[in-house]
């Protein structure tokens, strides 16, 4: 566990800006459930952290700004048992968050008209439902 979070190839998160704090787990545990501080919060200073370039600093700050306080991300894992488990999901949820802040916007959808074929396939079985129709109605007499 002492080596640096990878966020992507270029991009590497230390271990000295996160700050880690447990606290005591609910769910299932057996008798150690009341002893032991198996749930993990992990922070991480998203605002002042110096290993993201400006620019995705600023696009991961835009993106996470809801999930933020302070320009402080925080996530919190209590699914396992142990506090390993614990942390090691922490840090997989915070790398997968962050990529997925800096990522590149989507390129945008180019718009398309359908086919000739399309539009005169739908034109013919709107006429054919029109004619069934139309022969179930009553003659006038």
């Amino acid at each position: 566990m002492d080596d640096d979070l990878r966020v992507t190839d270029d991009i590497v998160l230390p271990r000295a800006e996160l700050a880690w704090r447990f606290s005591r787990s609910g769910g299932p545990g057996g008798q150690s459930v009341n002893t032991t501080d198996s749930r993990v919060e992990l922070r991480f200073d998203l605002a002042a952290t110096e290993a993201l370039p400006e620019p995705l600093k600023e696009r991961a700050l835009q993106r996470l700004a809801g999930r933020l306080i302070d320009g402080v991300l925080s996530i919190v894992a209590s699914e396992h048992r142990s506090q390993l488990q614990n942390r090691r999901a922490a840090e997989e949820r915070l790398v997968a968050a962050i990529a997925a802040a800096i990522a590149p916007p989507p390129r945008p959808r180019k718009r398309t008209k359908p086919s000739k074929g399309a539009v005169q396939r739908r034109l013919d079985d709107k006429r054919r439902t029109a004619i069934r129709k139309q022969e179930r109605r009553r003659p006038d007499e």
